[in-house]
């Protein structure tokens, strides 16, 4: 069994309980909205590391379905909110929240499934007791603070800064840092880890795994933002262009750019989402196909997930000989070999 299929044998029982904390109820309109994002789900991938992580440590089914369902509508609630921030046009196949409700509404509804997140999170801690319950709920907060901290770096970027004169690999690593590799990959681990009792040397080895595993997811979603089907992918093809985001691949077009065309990207980087045209989008497609920079994004992304797998090896000793071993080892290899 490879990461994919084991995630498809517990996507539909955690989605079941993540249903029941986001009920239908008067005011009918304002629940069926926020029902809307974690209806059409998601690939599941960080509640999936979470319930692996958990039962390769010995957890049992029963006690990791909260915080998987936690972790799964932590992503739903943040994707509504940086949708609005990003202006994003699609998510999931779909048009985005705000798009389809206007950008109150959708904020809102980001703050009822906010709140059904931490009712989740109250309940799995009343479940587990006072010590293990206040365990997790440190770690998944740290999470999400550190995660909300690289989404106000990216986003002071995006609105503020608008200079790629003044954005170096850096930054791109701190916003990634947080974002991807806690939020998206070790951190899941290190839940399902707590959930199993584990203690910090378990957690550190995760996150010696994870942290460059995430490096590699995200460097390959930044790739397929350029070159995936936007069926496949589920949202707008050079999305991160138009919505002004730092990429490896536009970090290093514009480290190899000359100076009129440095120019030109600062002004088309300057722009709101709405602002750019399909021109200037097409300009920046030419200049990053001009200095190889995708080709240098693909050799990143393989290079950090080989650091991965040796990682993984490096710590083989510590990792419990199962059956949920492999398809760890198939988990890292799929952060960055997906194709959507």
């Amino acid at each position: 069994m490879d990461f994919k299929e084991y995630v498809g044998t517990h996507k539909a029982e955690i989605y079941t309980e993540i249903m029941k904390y986001l009920p239908v109820k008067p005011p009918y309109e304002h629940y069926m909205i926020a029902r809307e994002y974690s209806e059409r789900q998601g690939s599941y991938r960080r509640p999936g590391l979470l319930f692996l992580c958990g039962e390769m440590f010995g957890a049992k089914k029963a006690d990791l379905l909260l915080p998987s369902a936690a972790m799964q509508i932590s992503e739903d609630w943040i994707l509504i909110h940086d949708d609005v921030e990003d202006d994003s046009e699609m998510r999931r196949g779909k048009p985005a929240l705000h798009k389809l409700y206007g950008k109150e509404i959708a904020i809102n509804a980001g703050d009822a499934v906010h709140l059904a997140m931490w009712k989740i999170v109250k309940d799995y801690m009343e479940r587990a007791g006072p010590k293990p319950g206040g365990r997790f709920f440190d770690y998944f907060y740290n999470m999400l603070q550190y995660t909300v901290e690289g989404q106000y770096v990216e986003t002071n970027f995006i609105y503020n800064t608008r200079d790629m004169g003044k954005a170096n690999e850096e930054l791109y690593y701190r916003i990634i840092g947080s974002k991807t590799c806690f939020y998206s990959v070790y951190g899941p681990m290190q839940l399902g880890a707590i959930v199993a009792g584990e203690d910090q040397e378990t957690l550190k080895m995760l996150q010696d795994i994870g942290s460059p595993a995430g490096i590699a997811f995200q460097i390959t979603d930044d790739i397929l933002d350029m070159t995936a089907d936007e069926k496949v992918f589920g949202k707008q093809r050079y999305g991160d262009l138009y919505e002004g985001k730092l990429t490896l691949i536009i970090l290093h077009a514009y480290k190899h750019a000359d100076q009129h065309e440095k120019t030109k990207i600062n002004r088309i980087y300057r722009k709101g989402r709405g602002e750019k045209n399909k021109k200037e989008i097409e300009f920046l497609v030419k200049v990053i196909e001009k200095y190889g920079s995708l080709e240098y994004a693909k050799k990143e992304a393989g290079r950090y997930g080989h650091m991965a797998k040796q990682a993984a090896q490096k710590y083989g000793s510590l990792l419990p000989d199962n059956r949920y071993r492999p398809i760890l080892m198939s988990a890292i290899e799929e952060l960055y070999m997906r194709k959507k």
